[in-house]
């Protein structure tokens, strides 16, 4: 018998094996070996996942339940992840090398997802419309059935928190397929619904890989909705997988943000959010401000504290409380981001500060690369790593035409102290999201989603309301003719 942690698929709010016995290895980063296995989804298992939610949706009790009744099973769950919270962050830990207090914070905002769509669809049911033609009309948003879900491997349990609560919330049945990088916190989350009293079906994890896990829930006739967080080659396939049954769906995916610096900025601050934005979690997040524009009469000393402050980043075991940064999270995606890093050197890149770490571990320091052409690889394409390309301008013109020449379109960053250059700023870029002083920054009741190849649809609030109901309107006749 196997002394390794094993992590199951949650079907009907039981933990069991894979119908054929498959597993695949779970890996700790940092230390480069195995510590779980989890059970490796095939065809028949994502069947008996979507047989599951189905009965539950079509049969349970849950989309028949009250607003207020199901809002506070959902903040059951969330009182167990807040006692269980170190667990939960030391899973994503273990599993792609986040710094654990990184971790605790995403346990944290994951937490409040599930809290904040529990009273969200309790108050946000529908709307009313009055007519001057003797009739009254009014909407209402009811659940629309089952969700395949899929989510990263780089904020394993918040990204999958952002799809599985406002599904959930609003009545539907809820399979998740975590990547298979990380299927730890997103089981341990299975469990946590079934302690919660979740009825059998509501929330099932189907552990596994894309194929054939990922495709067999995408494919589904039976589904009736699909969210995918992932590359935008991979939405691609999901896209085109959903439409054979003609099922919705919503895509957030890649980036290569714009992090504008202009020359009026608070240096200090700008520099702070520049290393968050492209450093934190080893630079792979969707959002990073991995192309930095900085004014030319600021560059010098804006380059020069941006280098020191990502030098004195410490890099380490993600259990020590003074990592600021660790290891990426698999063997495959570190080959690939070293893969940049040599790249840019051979296009006639300049890198600053950084590159591959000698050390056998799969680490790539923070990297910062000047001098890259325009059309570069490593310029152009969604790296996911810590590797920043940086480049000056002159004008606004010029800064907002460059950030907006890329295919993506996820969100971007300006650092200016001139109200009205912000807002004028933030209007031009062609973002999702646009961060003004600022990164990273959340706020549930607005829309998060891009545009060109990140992604289709916007998630959040009433956004996410529209996405995972089917709106209804209801025409009333009030004044009798004749």
């Amino acid at each position: 018998m196997s002394d390794l942690q094993f992590f199951g698929h949650i079907i009907d709010n039981e933990e069991v094996e894979s119908l054929g016995g498959e597993r695949f290895d779970a890996w700790n980063p940092w230390t480069r070996e195995v510590w779980a296995q989890a059970a490796d989804g095939m065809a028949a298992d994502a069947d008996r996942a979507v047989a599951s939610a189905r009965r539950a949706f079509d049969e349970g009790p849950w989309p028949r339940l009250g607003r207020v009744e199901r809002g506070k099973a959902i903040h059951r769950l969330a009182d167990l992840m807040e006692a269980r919270a170190d667990d939960l962050a030391w899973m994503d830990s273990t599993n792609m090398a986040k710094p654990f207090e990184q971790a605790k914070h995403d346990v944290a905002r994951s937490v409040w997802n599930f809290r904040f769509f529990a009273d969200h669809q309790r108050d946000h049911c529908g709307e009313t419309f009055p007519m001057d033609s003797g009739h009254h009309t009014y909407s209402e948003f009811g659940p629309a059935g089952v969700v395949a879900a899929i989510s990263p491997w780089n904020f394993p349990l918040m990204m999958a928190s952002w799809k599985i609560a406002p599904a959930i919330a609003w009545g539907n049945t809820c399979i998740i397929k975590p990547s298979e990088d990380t299927p730890a916190s997103v089981t341990l989350l299975g469990r946590l619904a079934a302690e919660a009293g979740f009825p059998p079906g509501v929330l099932n994890v189907l552990n596994g890989h894309g194929a054939p896990a990922g495709s067999s829930l995408t494919g589904d006739d039976r589904v009736d909705r699909v969210t995918f967080t992932g590359s935008s080659t991979t939405g691609k396939l999901v896209m085109a997988s959903a439409a054979t049954h003609l099922a919705p769906v919503s895509l957030e995916l890649g980036g290569k943000g714009a992090n504008i610096i202009f020359e009026d900025a608070d240096l200090e601050n700008a520099v702070y959010w520049a290393v968050e934005a492209i450093f934190r979690n080893a630079g792979q997040i969707c959002l990073a401000g991995s192309r930095l524009f900085i004014h030319r009469s600021i560059a010098d000393e804006f380059m020069r504290r941006f280098v020191a402050a990502a030098e004195a980043l410490t890099i380490g075991d993600p259990f020590d409380p003074s990592t600021r940064f660790s290891s990426l999270a698999s063997k495959r995606h570190f080959d690939k981001v070293a893969s940049y890093v040599e790249s840019a050197r051979a296009l006639g890149g300049t890198v600053l500060t950084g590159g591959v770490a000698d050390d056998g571990t799969w680490v790539v320091r923070p990297t910062i690369v000047t001098d890259l052409a325009l059309d570069a690889a490593p310029y152009c394409e969604e790296i996911f790593g810590p590797v920043c390309v940086v480049n000056v301008f002159d004008t606004e013109a010029e800064v907002v035409h460059l950030a907006n020449d890329t295919r993506y379109g996820l969100n971007a960053m300006l650092f200016t102290e001139n109200l009205s250059r912000a807002h004028r700023v933030a209007s031009a870029l062609r973002a999702g999201t646009v961060w003004v002083n600022c990164f990273f920054i959340r706020d549930l009741r607005t829309p998060f989603g891009g545009v060109g190849d990140s992604g289709v649809g916007r998630e959040g609030g009433n956004f996410s309301r529209e996405f995972f109901t089917e709106p209804k309107a209801v025409v009333m006749q009030i004044d009798r003719k004749g």
